[in-house]
């Protein structure tokens, strides 16, 4: 018997993925919905795939009709912070509006449980080392600003039509399927781990660490990395509470920790057996020399605690790249 169906919006993506898989084996139905805009149908590993855009109002509405949906996971989302600042249009247009056309369908057809993924990027420059859930909230770009702007919408529409959701801050999503059955199909890439990676297959191509004179035992920026798989776990946690009637809640995902860039670096050439080809260049304007969650909520009130190390999440991610064939043979 299926604990339920979900419908998985964005679930042909890098981290929506990963979560219908294990979705799946956690005894739920799932529908995933995407427009393969970055997408990959080979990473899909159920058998039911919608192909259709959030926008899209008659697609959403056709599915919801003839599917019985318990609740809605939405990763449908453009995520690249330079580009949003270059083209602000496309990020309110996708992040903001389409998913207002989402919540409203939802709505229609009374589906009031939806899990959303969030951003650390809503918190801006932080004040404190550890960030929590309360932390001031000033994004400095349009991605964050879209993603924050969400948050907004879910928690009017909460207190005005019941609409019940758990929305999830990732800080840095790292690692790959530990059971390879989903490949790194993901074309465009700016976080670190499989910029570093990508940049081995392309031969060993430069890779530039952007400022060495931060105020962090190294000089390098300090990030909080988490494997997608313990994102997969909170969000199936975050979903179960919801069926059971549980009160919208916001949580931080990080693994409480952070790495230098160089630390991130080492760890690369420790598990690829490379020695990276790599320059130092400026500080980047906006960077935050740490960004670090405080995951005490999600593990108190989830019982969830991140299992992967980082030596774990680039061994997996490089174990992908290599089932999509992402790498050279003499890599």
């Amino acid at each position: 018997m299926s604990k339920g169906s979900i419908l998985v919006v964005g679930g042909a993506g890098y981290i929506g993925s990963q979560v219908n898989k294990e979705l799946c084996e956690a005894g739920y139905h799932t529908i995933v919905f995407d427009n393969l805009s970055t997408g990959s149908r080979e990473t899909v590993t159920t058998d039911e795939f919608v192909e259709g855009d959030i926008g899209d109002e008659r697609a959403l509405t056709e599915l919801f009709c003839r599917t019985d949906i318990d609740a809605v996971m939405h990763f449908a989302a453009d995520i690249d912070v330079g580009e949003s600042v270059r083209n602000p249009q496309k990020y309110y247009n996708n992040n903001l509006v389409k998913t207002k056309v989402l919540l409203d369908t939802m709505l229609k057809h009374d589906i009031k449980k939806i899990i959303f993924s969030s951003t650390a990027a809503i918190f801006g420059i932080p004040e404190k080392g550890l960030i929590d859930e309360d932390h001031l909230q000033l994004p400095i770009n349009p991605y964050g600003e879209s993603k924050l702007m969400v948050e907004r919408i879910l928690r009017d529409y909460d207190k005005a039509y019941g609409l019940r959701y758990c929305s999830f801050r990732y800080f840095n999503a790292a690692g790959g399927d530990p059971q390879q059955k989903i490949p790194y199909l993901k074309q465009k890439e700016t976080n670190l781990i499989p910029v570093l990676l990508r940049n081995l297959k392309n031969g060993n191509s430069r890779s530039t660490i952007f400022g060495t004179d931060y105020p962090t035992r190294d000089g390098t920026c300090v990030r909080d990395y988490i494997h997608i798989c313990d994102l997969a776990d909170a969000h199936i946690k975050g979903l179960n509470q919801l069926l059971k009637g549980a009160v919208s809640r916001v949580y931080n995902l990080g693994n409480g920790k952070g790495y230098t860039v160089k630390e991130v670096v080492d760890a690369v050439n420790r598990v690829t057996n490379s020695t990276l080809n790599i320059t130092e260049g400026p500080r980047r304007e906006g960077d935050p020399h740490t960004l670090i969650a405080d995951g005490t909520k999600a593990k108190t009130e989830l019982k969830w605690t991140p299992r992967y190390s980082l030596k774990e999440m680039i061994e997996h991610a490089w174990n992908a790249m290599k089932l999509s064939g992402e790498f050279l043979e003499q890599i």
